[in-house]
């Protein structure tokens, strides 16, 4: 590993610094160091010094699994059966389809052996540091990044892969976070409560499920939806010329109502649907008006994301079962407040279609209300830093970092950063569908061929001079 101390304030013509190690960094990195050329640098940068495991990837328990067949988790848009051959050689004779679900940490330790290759392809052009980036600033010479030891490195270009941020505990700190310091071990037969009933409910009730957890589990959630489960049928063929662009919700929604009900009818399942509509997805967010962006947002999302968004089919099963023996129950209602009771804690909540108050009095609540998609409460120290000064700004919805179709870092004036990039969760504004492995790995791709061209031109450009 390379000391910062020992970095040069003068870049290298065809630097990178990736700020940020989790899966879109990681995948960045791989598809950069993909080239042959033998001038490319690239420094990874993380400060919690585990690379490819970020938010996701770091979930410990064996049932914290992917919600992506293996078969769609390569790295590498060019490669879709990366993934899978790996699985073979690591474990062989484990699994005997592609169509498998495997827990996050195995998937994270593929993403860590993806970065070892890339690194040892060629030695030297890739170097790992443990070490936060606390400020950023485009020089004359290409971009200073400041770490929080008090040193500093400069490359020709940046790119933000800071990834997935979860918001603080609700309740003034009596709601937890599962597997934090606070979620000590419970009596087996404590009731709980678990706030949000998506993909961050099922972790934390796999995780109570794998201690032996035998007490009533509520969910809350203001819909009272849960995830849907996976089934392995194929994406439906849509015509891209089918896709209703920049019309209204209402006319969309009746559009995809139809599609379905016509695809059920000839025997097929909803979820070729959803599927079949993914290569369009990012296209249809961007032909939406901000209005529309809200409506989508505010109405819609929550059964999108139950559809888009599902559970491996046994997990999935296991938790309607658990669901229908009573052991969990799903509400439909606002969470109010929270209050301590000696030992125990008060949830208050208010069903939905109603005005009545309920106290419950559980043992603990979770809360799982899931990732932050407001960068202006990010608790992220370089992007406070970023939108404060205005070296960036929120895009219209508030979601994620401003960008250009090049993933181009759009400062408060407007102007469209030449040297610094974005990838990942961060650029969901634009993008919006740009959270799964999926999508990653070709925005990834064709980023990683617009920094090498650039580079390329700049040293060109500066030899003929």
């Amino acid at each position: 590993m390379a000391d910062p101390k020992d970095l040069s304030k003068t870049p290298a013509e065809k630097s990178v610094t990736i700020i940020g190690g989790g899966a879109s960094g990681v995948l960045l990195a791989a598809n950069l160091l993909k080239s042959d050329d033998p001038d490319l640098r690239v420094t990874l940068l993380e400060r919690h010094g585990q690379f490819g495991q970020g938010l996701a990837y770091s979930a410990r328990r064996k049932d914290h699994r992917v919600n992506v067949p293996a078969r769609g988790m390569s790295a590498f848009a060019d490669d879709k059966d990366h993934f899978w051959n790996w699985l073979q050689e690591h474990e062989p004779g484990v699994y005997d389809s592609s169509y498998v679900f495997v827990p996050r940490r195995k998937y994270g330790s593929y993403l860590e052996d993806v970065l070892r290759q890339a690194g040892a392809r060629m030695q030297g052009r890739l170097r790992i540091l443990a070490e936060e980036a606390v400020s950023l600033r485009e020089t004359s010479k290409g971009v200073e990044v400041e770490l929080g030891n008090g040193t500093s490195l400069v490359s020709r270009r940046a790119v933000l892969a800071v990834g997935h941020e979860t918001q603080p505990a609700r309740g003034r700190g009596i709601a937890v976070r599962v597997g934090s310091e606070e979620d000590t071990p419970l009596e087996s037969n404590a009731p709980v409560m678990i706030l949000g009933s998506g993909l961050s409910m099922v972790d934390a009730w796999v995780s109570l499920v794998e201690a032996k957890h035998r007490g009533p589990i509520t969910v809350v959630s203001r819909n009272g939806l849960l995830p849907k489960g996976h089934k392995d049928v194929p994406p439906l063929t849509i015509s891209e010329s089918d896709v209703p662009f920049g019309t209204t919700m209402p006319q969309l929604a009746k559009w995809f109502r139809a599609l379905v009900r016509d695809t059920e009818g000839k025997g097929g399942d909803w979820r070729s649907v959803v599927d079949g509509l993914r290569p369009f997805n990012q296209k249809l967010w961007q032909s939406w008006s901000d209005p529309v962006k809200r409506q989508f947002l505010r109405h819609i999302r929550p059964w999108w994301n139950i559809h888009r968004h599902r559970l491996p089919p046994d997990l999935y099963q296991r938790l309607v079962d658990a669901i229908r023996s009573g052991q969990v129950t799903l509400r439909a209602a606002e969470f109010v407040g929270i209050e301590r009771d000696g030992e125990n804690t008060v949830a208050i909540i208010r069903a939905r279609g109603t005005e009545q108050r309920e106290r419950l009095t559980v043992a603990r609540v979770y809360d799982c209300g899931g990732v932050s998609v407001d960068v202006r409460a990010s608790h992220n120290p370089l992007l406070q830093l970023l939108v404060s000064t205005g070296a960036a700004r929120p895009d219209s919805m508030h979601i994620g970092i401003d960008v250009d179709g090049a993933c181009a870092l759009i400062t408060a004036n407007g102007e469209v950063s030449p040297r610094v990039r974005v990838i990942g969760p961060l650029t969901r504004g634009r993008y919006f569908e740009i959270e799964a492995v999926p999508d990653i790995r070709v925005q990834a791709a064709g980023l990683a061929q617009s920094l090498l061209a650039a580079g390329q031109a700049e040293a060109a450009a500066q030899s003929s001079s």
